[in-house]
């Protein structure tokens, strides 16, 4: 059975339940910044997106100037929540550790933060050395662009198009395609609604799972199957 070069996770809303959690936080904000907008809202139009490039996408939108200060507070009080209350998403971790191909993380949020959350969920040893943040790659380029993915495949030596990816944002899946990858869109946070399968069918994911227990059956069946073939 042919094998990935590398599986990259996705690490808010994907192996940890933290998008709906920053989420809350960063529209409290919002909303008292002069914006409002719900939780919900927010997840739906901007999951994937660094909490700085919401806002940038917000003030354009809105013609409503922020405080940059927003961004360190945002970052203080997401980081307080979730080092208290972060959980793992039910089967990430059996699921994780039946995966045989090499494994990374690619992230939108910091290094540091997403060390802390897979440690306090026990993930952590599955990825160690292999954690790649949008923030702090060379380029400095977070999600949709390309580069985390691309920088990660070739730190590891992996064939962009013998990588999958598990996303659950489109923005997410943005990056991970204009990568090359192949990509497995995920549903199986708390910030998931209606119509988030087919806006990750969308956005360019070959399937959608729900549930971890259908990774390896999905990898392995993308794998008999090339886009090129």
């Amino acid at each position: 059975m042919p094998q990935p070069d590398l599986v990259i996770f996705d690490c808010d809303g994907v192996l940890v339940d933290s998008e709906i959690v920053a989420a809350r936080i960063e529209a409290e904000l919002l909303t008292a910044a002069g914006f409002e907008i719900s939780a919900e809202e927010l997840s739906e139009t901007y999951a994937g997106l660094t909490f700085k490039d919401i806002m940038l996408r917000v003030e354009e939108k809105s013609q409503i100037p922020f405080q940059a200060s927003l961004i360190d507070r945002a970052e203080e009080l997401v980081d307080r929540k979730l080092r208290a209350d972060v959980r793992i998403i039910d089967g990430a971790r059996e699921a994780v550790a039946a995966v045989t191909a090499p494994r990374a993380v690619c992230s939108n949020s910091r290094t540091e933060r997403v060390e802390f959350m897979l440690e306090k969920v026990r993930l952590l040893p599955f990825f160690a050395g292999r954690i790649f943040s949008g923030l702090d790659i060379p380029s400095k380029k977070p999600k949709p662009a390309p580069d985390v993915f691309l920088y990660a495949a070739e730190r590891l030596g992996a064939n962009p198009k013998d990588t999958f990816v598990i996303e659950d944002s489109v923005h997410g899946i943005a990056g991970a395609r204009a990568a090359g990858m192949r990509v497995i869109g995920f549903t199986g946070a708390g910030h998931s609604y209606p119509g988030h399968a087919d806006a990750l069918t969308e956005a360019g994911a070959e399937t959608v799972i729900r549930r971890w227990a259908e990774l390896n059956g999905t990898i392995a069946a993308l794998s008999e199957w090339s886009e090129d073939a």
